[in-house]
This record gives C-alpha cells, sequence and structure tokens, in this order.
C-alpha cells in the first residue's frame, strides 16, 4: 500500500475505531436478551451510549484530519486526540500489518502528528527547563571519549553531532544528555523534572518516549542512519535548532 505520512495515522484511526465499534454492537446484541431482563429500557441505553462514543471518536478523527491539512488551525481538543490515539495504538499497529503498512511508517506518522498538537499548544519554556535527550549512537562508535555518563567527555572534534549538540546547549542554555536506552532515559527524566523535552531518536523509541513521559510535553526529532540502526547516525543540526528555538523563552 503507498504510504503517505500525513494520511496513514488518521487512516488507521478510522478502522480502529470502526473495529471497536463492530466488536461492542456484536458484544452487545449477543447479550440483549440478558440486558433485556433487567432492564427492558437498558438494551436501547446500552445502544446509545455506544453511539455517542462512536460519534466522540469520529469527531476526534475529523479533528486529526484538520490537523495535518492546511486547516490545522481550526483544530481543537488536541489532549483528547493524543489520549484516543494513545488508547487506540495497539489496534492501529495491527491494521498497520493487515494493511501491510510498515510499523516505521505509522510511528513516523505519530511522531509528525505529536508534534504538531505540541506546536498547537504554544508552549514556552525557559532554556534550563528544557531536556534535550540524544541516543548514545549518534556518537562515532570509533571514538574514544565515552561520554554516557559525561557529556562534558565530548572533545568536539566535528566528527559527530555531539560536539555540536553540546555547543548548542552552552549557547541557548538547555540540558543536554546522551543516554544509553529507554531505562536511563525515564530516570533522568524523572531526577531533572523538565517541563518540556526534545528528543533525538529513531521511529520507535520516539514513539515509545513520547508515551512513556505522557503528560509531560515532548517532540521528537528523527535521526539519520546511514550504517544501519543503532550504528553512526547523525541528525540535522539544524532542525534541531530550528525547533529549540520555537519553545525556548529567548532572553533579552
Amino acid at each position: 500500500m503507498k504510504e503517505n505520512k500525513s494520511t496513514i495515522l488518521p487512516l488507521l484511526i478510522f478502522l480502529s475505531i470502526l473495529t471497536v465499534f463492530l466488536v461492542v454492537g456484536i458484544v452487545g446484541r449477543i447479550s440483549y436478551l440478558g440486558l433485556r431482563d433487567i432492564s427492558v429500557g437498558l438494551p436501547t441505553f446500552f445502544f446509545g451510549i455506544c453511539v455517542l462514543v462512536f460519534l466522540g471518536a469520529l469527531l476526534m478523527l475529523f479533528n486529526i484530519v484538520l490537523i495535518v491539512s492546511p486547516l490545522s488551525r481550526f483544530s481543537f481538543g488536541h489532549k483528547y486526540i493524543y489520549e484516543t490515539v494513545n488508547l487506540l495504538f495497539p489496534l492501529i499497529l495491527l491494521w498497520g500489518k493487515v494493511l501491510h503498512i510498515s510499523r516505521r511508517s505509522i510511528e513516523r506518522s505519530f511522531v509528525n502528528i505529536n508534534n504538531r498538537l505540541i506546536g498547537f499548544s504554544s508552549i514556552k519554556v525557559q532554556a534550563k527547563d528544557l531536556l534535550v535527550i540524544s541516543p548514545h549512537c549518534l556518537q562515532m562508535a570509533a571514538c574514544k571519549y565515552k561520554i554516557t555518563y559525561d557529556v562534558n567527555n565530548c572533545h568536539k572534534c566535528g566528527g559527530c553531532p555531539i560536539g555540536a549538540m553540546l555547543k548548542m546547549s552552552e549557547q541557548l542554555g538547555f540540558h543536554f544528555h546522551v543516554v544509553t536506552g529507554g531505562t536511563l532515559a525515564r530516570s533522568l527524566v524523572k531526577k531533572m523534572k523538565p517541563k518540556l523535552i526534545l528528543a533525538i531518536a529513531c521511529e520507535r523509541d520516539l514513539t515509545s518516549g513520547i508515551q512513556d513521559v505522557y503528560p509531560l510535553p515532548a517532540v521528537g526529532v528523527l535521526n539519520s542512519r546511514p550504517f544501519g540502526p543503532c550504528y553512526n547516525t547523525t541528525v540535522d543540526i539544524d532542525e534541531v535548532r530550528t525547533m529549540i528555538e520555537r519553545y525556548i523563552i529567548k532572553e533579552k
């Protein structure tokens, strides 16, 4: 199936909502007599609740379509959109398999929509309240100066993006850390208690990380993997800087 990162998630959300509604409808139909024995009006009440939930979910879907369209300024209820997507995510992945849509494409679409939602929130934080997290694979594998425990061990030779990120953090004042995995990243978030997180990672790690720290706002920048996953990866420094400057309060 042809993939478009802006339309993948809305399509899969619609199919997931339809699946849930059909399952609930079948269960309701099977249990109709039992509900009627309890109260004559209970089956009608149950059906009415199902219809209201379905219509509400469709409204959220319409809102997501607005977000990825030129009419994004008319979108609303961003918190509920995220919670709907998060709740349906296992079904979304299942439908992705059925339609032969790669998990990477689904996760990329998720990160894209998440970043848009955070952007609509108009959040601004002091640089000291921004935590930027990078994977250790952003450092050259052959480098002898290990930085996972202290990023300041970097000698800023220019051989990988770490030096540029460190210089940027010194210039703008945000916290920059390199982590070896999700467990360390989560403990770092608990320790530092930032008001906003910017993470650099692959689609899978960004998706799971954004979901793990919710409701703490987090935006993601995808890394590039010219040598394959988790080895000498890189990132667009200009893209990172642009996103950071969008969310930090500039000192006068």
